[in-house]
């Protein structure tokens, strides 16, 4: 990594949340670039409410063949990785400590564009799955709630930033990426991740 310097916003028995804001350097205004112009970026709507709502942000889903993923009720086959997104994989588990085999790109076109309240808790990532957040472009401000004390942590992720979740954190704490409504800039997250009961192609 290009810096060491960590910081950690949680550490217990609930899981665990640290952050290494200036991990990748000077690679992620290129990767940044790539990104933008390789990845096949698509609109996705979500029913909530009995409603059919276009989801505040553009997506996509790559990794090993098998490694299917279903979150808010949309079920999603990876695609391939290609290798801008191979080669970030790769620095994101040196760091991380850990083997991933799919990723979750969102792309916040303005800070209009959000992520809501919510757990990575999905049955295939198992109890205590570890997460790793690359954020590349602008920066943006990264909220965590627990579920019981509705105690709330914030950070803000610079591009170039890694944020690593881990142990049974999905089942205490919520997280969520809020609109910052007068931002134009765009920003990139990635978020590396381990199907279970999967192995790589």
């Amino acid at each position: 990594m290009a810096s060491t310097a960590c910081t950690t916003l949680i550490d217990g028995p609930e899981g665990r949340v640290r952050v290494w804001p200036d991990a990748f350097g000077e690679a992620a205004a290129e990767w940044f670039t790539r990104l933008q112009e390789d990845v096949a970026w698509k609109a996705e709507w979500i029913r909530m409410f009995g409603k059919v709502h276009e989801v505040p942000r553009r997506v996509a889903w790559h990794g090993d063949a098998d490694a299917a993923y279903r979150y808010a009720g949309v079920s999603h086959a990876p695609q391939p990785w290609i290798p801008v997104l191979q080669g970030i994989r790769e620095r994101t588990e040196a760091a991380a400590g850990e083997a991933f085999n799919s990723v979750l790109l969102n792309r916040y076109r303005t800070g209009r564009d959000h992520m809501g309240w919510h757990r990575d808790n999905e049955p295939e990532l198992g109890p205590a799955p570890t997460i790793a957040s690359v954020s590349l472009g602008a920066e943006r401000r990264f909220d965590l709630r627990h579920t019981v004390t509705q105690e709330r942590i914030s950070c803000s992720l610079p591009s170039g930033s890694l944020l690593i979740m881990d142990g049974p954190l999905q089942l205490h704490w919520k997280h969520r990426m809020p609109p910052v409504p007068r931002l134009e800039a765009e920003r990139i997250n990635l978020t590396f991740r381990r199907i279970l009961n999967r192995s790589r192609s």
